[in-house]
């Protein structure tokens, strides 16, 4: 299956000069801060200029049909615009651990990755850096790049970001955290996530459909991770509804058990220990209970 930045080349160029538009004052995510940030100022996120990458390697941790046989291209990006309490990568999303690189070097890492045989280019929390992806996206087309493109986010988007990426993102994988506005804002510090999430979740599923697998591995369209978190905080029965409901019955979705309380999680009791047998048990008995199938 040809990837959509493939036949979206002659496009490229005038989403790329609108995303730009969209960064500096920055409105690159709901949060809107309007920093100027090609002028050094930084926002919420804490991105700058130029994309700042933590790590890049074939990754075997991922879903199996990222992962394939040769391992899923991902490639981690520093900073984050949610930057949940408990995250596991807390060193790169809260204190920006990585290093500020070219787009010309983000298009080397992509092709070489590419070279050692990955399935696809894993974005990891790109959000706050998409003008940059794209610009080096297009220098890695013209050397080559050929394999699918997986939009790797937390689920806070901009419905006119995730726009502007159709026809070049091949696989969505967006999380889907809460359902409470409270919780949500405890935890992440957005009351809106949730009703964010759905639209942005209704649009890429338009984009690129239910997730196709070829030959074990993936191709296109929307795959959706969930966190199973302690005392039922990411509220699983109400996006279990809205995804049966409103996306499709044949979404594939990861329900995550791996939940531990990391980063600065221990402030908080409710989330200060791992999730039960019990509690993940039940969180995939309601995805089934509602008609989803496609569980990894």
């Amino acid at each position: 299956m040809t990837p959509l930045y493939l036949q979206n080349k002659n496009k490229l160029n005038k989403k790329l000069k609108h995303l730009w538009e969209l960064f500096s004052p920055c409105q690159l995510c709901p949060r809107k801060c309007l920093v100027e940030r090609k002028k050094g100022e930084k926002g919420f996120c804490g991105g700058g200029e130029k994309a700042s990458v933590s790590s890049y390697f074939p990754h075997f941790g991922e879903e199996s049909c990222l992962v394939g046989e040769h391992g899923s291209g991902t490639i981690f990006f520093a900073h984050c615009n949610l930057k949940c309490v408990f995250c596991q990568n807390y060193p790169i999303s809260h204190l920006g651990e990585g290093e500020e690189i070219s787009a010309q070097k983000l298009a080397e890492i992509m092709l070489f990755l590419q070279k050692l045989g990955c399935h696809n280019i894993n974005l990891v929390t790109p959000t706050h850096f998409v003008p940059q992806i794209v610009e080096a996206l297009i220098l890695a087309i013209e050397k080559g790049l050929k394999i699918p493109l997986v939009y790797n986010c937390g689920g806070y988007e901009s419905e006119e970001v995730i726009e502007l990426l159709e026809g070049i993102v091949d696989i969505y994988m967006p999380d889907a955290k809460f359902s409470s506005p409270q919780v949500s804002q405890e935890f992440s510090f957005c009351p809106d996530y949730f009703d964010n999430l759905k639209i942005v979740l209704k649009k890429m599923h338009k984009q690129v459909g239910d997730l196709i697998i070829e030959n074990g591995v993936a191709q296109r369209g929307l795959l959706i991770r969930h966190l199973v978190m302690p005392n039922d905080l990411s509220g699983t029965k109400e996006i279990m509804e809205f995804i049966a409901k409103e996306i499709s019955l044949n979404s594939y979705i990861n329900i995550m058990d791996q939940y531990r309380p990391c980063g600065e999680a221990y402030h908080y009791p409710e989330i200060n220990r791992t999730i039960t047998l019990e509690e993940y048990r039940k969180a995939r008995e309601i995805a089934l209970s509602l008609g989803l199938k496609r569980l990894d």
